[in-house]
């Protein structure tokens, strides 16, 4: 994972989050010093005072690599509540709740991708679903990235490019693709081409 490839997370209600609080509260429950999550993780320890300090958060990878650094899922730093049974997110309340936008890595960081995470208060999650909306590019410019599990993309509208080692697919509204999210990989907007798409990522733990 590229160490310049960040994500803001942005609130209907506030203009922080809480996702670097959670983590810096869940190492320090675990008596870990910033020096170990960085080493077990892969990040400098520049990018982890950074993330705990809701300044720059890295985007999935880098996130992944921090949970599984300290034991917990992935979810865990974005859940609302505790949910066992059925979770049901209707439209408008996705629309309305805190989302997380993505740059492309980019050295001006635009944001392109917008997560609308569609599960926040279902307790022991392995998968992430999202509602993702991706904005045009003319000249899309990334960064490869890979985590441990798997992926499911169906596009709901518009045009997307998925770049998955060296092979490169497009994908048009109503196709889909699921992959190994351990090789490394990017998803983005076709050039010049704006998109909707559904997207699940399974996390093993």
């Amino acid at each position: 994972m590229q160490p310049n490839i960040f994500l803001d997370m942005t609130n209907s209600n506030t203009n922080n989050t809480v996702v670097g609080s959670k983590i810096k509260g869940i190492r320090e429950s675990k008596n870990l010093t910033i020096e170990e999550i960085a080493e077990r993780s892969g990040l400098t320890t520049d990018q982890i005072v950074s993330i705990e300090n809701d300044q720059n958060l890295p985007s999935l990878g880098p996130l992944i690599k921090i949970a599984r650094a300290l034991g917990v899922r992935l979810g865990t730093f974005m859940d609302d509540n505790d949910a066992l049974g059925p979770v049901v997110t209707r439209a408008k309340d996705r629309e309305a709740e805190s989302s997380i936008s993505f740059s492309n890595g980019a050295t001006d960081a635009r944001k392109h991708m917008e997560y609308h995470p569609l599960a926040q208060q279902k307790a022991g999650r392995h998968m992430e679903p999202f509602v993702i909306d991706i904005n045009p590019e003319d000249t899309p410019e990334f960064q490869l990235s890979a985590h441990e599990g798997e992926e499911f993309i169906y596009v709901m509208q518009g045009e997307v490019e998925i770049v998955y080692g060296k092979d490169t697919y497009t994908l048009k509204e109503g196709d889909s693709i699921f992959y190994d999210s351990i090789v490394k990989h990017h998803v983005h907007g076709a050039p010049g081409k704006s998109a909707k798409i559904l997207a699940v990522v399974y996390i093993p733990f």
